[in-house]
């Protein structure tokens, strides 16, 4: 644990270290092959969270204690604590990684580990945005791969590579052979990388075949930082003029030195709400910068606040010469405890305890705005505001909006003592770069402010401290979109995906153990005994429920369009396919017995009753022909004639081994009977009580979705989700939630009418032509009929709703 967390510590300085990426993991990665506890993994897991905290964040603390005043070592020892928390993906990684290690191969559980740490930072963002990836950045090649995947995507390579290399020094002790294999797969990871970094770098380098539209964005850093030490110095309005006049000189020497067309301030170089003036002296400050946007004649960029009923924002005003505020974009991402408090944790005792706590409000995502020079040209660009830019999704979403460069304001100044953090905020910062193809100008207030193309490459920056202006040019030029602007942040939720699919295997497996298990305990068999006039009656009953069910979805389909929209339609669905339905599971449970053998005699046990044959008197049993009320047998006696009742239920096979058992030779009589029977047991044994049980799927699953759906019928048609209560009272707005519950609820019996009909007719096929293959398709077809109605219907409805929105 020491050695992977020097060489990650390391590996975080940047520079040449980025290969010690690919190994840095490995001395950890031999010690949990030896855990042998879940406890033991665990705290392995939380251990390497503090080690790797303390090797590469070790500055964090101290910045933090300076910013408090709560002091370094304090800040510090706090935030090796907390170090499991702010880092869980250790933990993730070690307790997926040894269950996976205990049903799969290497392979499987190096996927399944690393697949947990990206679900993990993607489930459990982080306040600095790191992971892994992020050091990779040195690479210009290697970090291209960023495009595709994004800095997880890189993340997830670098621990597969890391498995790779920890199996092969495992191995080391079974040959050449089983230590250059993991080797080879681990280096064909990073030559394919490298590859494609090499292939995308050069067509970006490529010189541009247009002659688009291009401005010069001069950046003002004027590392003007202690605004609260200046205040109790001089005053808040002389700090608030002091940095307009900075800002006023460098940017006339811009305009006239650099030719600037665009003047870019940093992160609430303004302290004060900007178009919404507490004072008159504020409103007097409004219109100076709006005087000196008009006399430069170019438009300014600059941070300030905003406010509204809300509350006020962290925000960057667009000015443009002549024609006043253009638009707001308002931070999205508010840094937590410090200039933003949830309103569920808010409350005096916190500012109290935290009184340099802020009260600015996130904002509403990504906003595009354009950048316009005097003659006319024009460049759309995504504002993102300091801890914006750790997020992939307001620059992935400025993409989608037609966005053609970043334009990142940030105050680091906290950074000034701590450069470590002012890289690795640059860092991140270029990734969003490399993830849209958008070159980028990204400002602070102190530096480190940089000029970044799209590829990631920092072109020129400034220093911490300096006083500078830094100009970048940006083109109206659309990229082409990248996978990453298609995809989102995609490698997280894939990750979690394949965990929640070999969840689902290990699931399917347990459960087929179970049902297996089940199967071969034949001492006790379920069965109705049903004469034939109790038979028929049942019979007449289901068939009389999936008429009016079929009447009634054509009612639906022809005149409402498979929407109940009346009381009548819900008193027929209650008369002509619940009553019935009831009524024959009412039978069914009257004449339900428990089928057993004792000594040689066959013993029905009843609520009511106990019926006893002999087995001897027992020669053969026979499917029934017609499957009403369902899947049955008819038992012939040696002496020949049928008996009086007959048995509905589902594991005949089971029936007739409990039989057999007593060492009578009872058969399957009729062509086919043998197969039949194991047809309708296979059915029994693929079922799971829970999930196919009617209730759940008929009554308690509707019903979920009913409120989904109710909720928003509410919202729309009477303004709230308890719009018709409020207007009609309560007996309105039970019937219309009883509507939509009943029309889910016949929705979903028809739909699994049609599953039922895809299933039986692919089982039926599959014994056709491979009859011993047709329990195990049995098996897949009814999970996949499963996931089609648990999963898939709301996954519709979903679609349903955003496409509506």
């Amino acid at each position: 644990m020491l050695a992977t967390a020097v060489l990650l510590g390391l590996y975080a300085r940047g520079g040449y270290a980025w290969v010690l990426g690919f190994v840095a993991l490995v001395p950890w990665l031999l010690t949990l092959d030896r855990d042998t506890t879940w406890p033991r993994a665990l705290a392995n897991g939380a251990l390497m969270s503090v080690a790797f905290v303390a090797a590469v964040f070790y500055w964090f603390g101290a910045a933090i204690g300076a910013y408090t005043g709560m002091g370094a070592t304090t800040a510090t020892v706090a935030l090796l604590l907390l170090a499991p928390l702010a880092q869980p993906q250790f933990l993730a990684f070690v307790l997926v990684r040894r269950w996976a290690g205990r049903r799969h191969g290497p392979a499987v559980r190096a996927l399944a580990a690393a697949s947990a740490w990206v679900a993990c930072e993607w489930l459990v963002p982080k306040v600095l945005g790191d992971t892994l990836g992020h050091g990779l950045f040195p690479s210009a090649l290697l970090r291209q791969g960023a495009d595709l995947g994004g800095a997880a995507g890189l993340t997830l390579l670098l621990l597969l590579v890391n498995e790779a290399v920890a199996f092969a020094v495992a191995q080391r002790g079974r040959g050449l052979r089983a230590t250059l294999r993991p080797l080879a797969l681990g280096a064909l990871i990073v030559a394919g990388l490298s590859g494609y970094g090499a292939v995308r770098r050069a067509d970006l380098q490529a010189p541009p075949a247009d002659d688009a539209a291009t401005l010069r964005v001069a950046m003002i850093q004027a590392s003007i930082v202690d605004y609260e030490r200046l205040r109790k110095e001089i005053g808040a309005y002389a700090v608030v003029r002091k940095v307009l006049d900075t800002h006023y000189t460098l940017s006339w020497s811009a305009i006239r030195d650099h030719g600037a067309d665009v003047l870019l301030w940093s992160e609430t170089v303004y302290p004060t709400s900007f178009g919404h003036p507490r004072s008159e002296d504020g409103a007097a400050l409004d219109r100076e910068i709006q005087g000196f946007v008009d006399a430069a004649g170019v438009p300014l960029v600059f941070g300030t606040y905003d406010r509204d009923a809300q509350g006020e924002y962290n925000a960057a005003a667009f000015l443009e010469p002549g024609k006043g505020l253009l638009g707001v974009y308002r931070k999205t991402y508010p840094f937590l405890l410090t200039e933003y408090v949830p309103p569920w944790l808010d409350g005096a005792w916190l500012r109290r305890a935290l009184p340099w706590t802020g009260g600015w409000r996130p904002g509403d995502g990504a906003r595009v705005l354009p950048l316009r020079s005097a003659d006319g040209r024009e460049v759309n660009v995504v504002p993102l505001i300091c801890l914006d830019d750790v997020h992939p999704d307001l620059a992935l979403d400025g993409a989608r909006l037609g966005a053609q460069a970043i334009l990142g304001i940030s105050n680091d100044s906290w950074f000034t003592d701590y450069p470590a953090g002012a890289r690795l905020h640059l860092a991140v910062a270029a990734f969003r770069s490399i993830e849209t193809r958008l070159p980028q100008a990204r400002l602070t207030s102190n530096g480190l402010s940089a000029i970044i193309d799209d590829t990631g490459e920092v072109l020129a920056n400034t220093s911490m401290g300096d006083q500078a202006v830094l100009t970048a040019f940006v083109s109206a030029r659309d990229p082409a979109p990248t996978l990453m602007v298609r995809w989102g942040d995609w490698v997280g939720r894939a990750g979690a995906a394949f965990l929640l699919a070999l969840a689902a295997l290990a699931a399917w497996r347990a459960s087929r153990r179970r049902a297996g298990a089940a199967a071969r305990d034949d001492t006790v068999v379920d069965v109705v005994a049903l004469t034939p006039g109790w038979r028929a009656l049942v019979g007449a009953l289901r068939v009389g429920a999936g008429l009016g069910l079929a009447w009634l979805a054509f009612d639906m389909l022809t005149r409402t369009g498979l929407q109940i929209q009346s009381v009548k339609q819900l008193r027929w669905f209650a008369a002509g396919v619940l009553a019935p339905m009831l009524a024959a599971w009412a039978i069914g449970r009257a004449f339900a017995a428990k089928a057993r053998v004792e000594g040689g005699v066959w013993i029905l046990e009843q609520r009511r009753q106990r019926i006893e044959l002999p087995v001897s008197s027992l020669a053969a049993l026979r499917p029934w022909r017609v499957p009403l009320p369902g899947s049955g047998v008819d038992v012939r006696l040696a002496a020949g004639p049928w008996w009086t009742r007959s048995l509905a239920l589902t594991r005949p096979q089971s029936l007739l081994r409990l039989l057999a058992a007593t060492g009578v030779p009872i058969r399957w009589e009729g062509r086919h009977a043998a197969a039949w029977a194991e047809l309708i047991q296979a059915r029994a044994d693929a079922r799971r009580r829970r999930l196919d049980h009617p209730l759940a799927k008929f009554a308690l699953f509707p019903l979920l979705l009913a409120l989904v759906a109710f909720r928003l019928h509410q919202v729309i048609a009477f303004g709230g989700a308890f719009g018709e209560y409020y207007s009609y009272g309560l007996g309105a707005y039970l019937t219309g939630l009883l509507i939509w519950w009943a029309s889910w609820s016949i929705g979903l019996m028809l739909f699994a009418a049609v599953l039922r009909v895809v299933i039986e007719a692919t089982v039926l096929l599959t014994a056709a032509v491979r009859a011993r293959h047709a329990a195990d398709v049995r098996d897949a077809m009814e999970w996949l009929g499963r996931a089609a109605f648990y999963l898939g219907v709301p996954v519709w409805l979903a679609m349903r709703l955003l496409a509506a929105g």
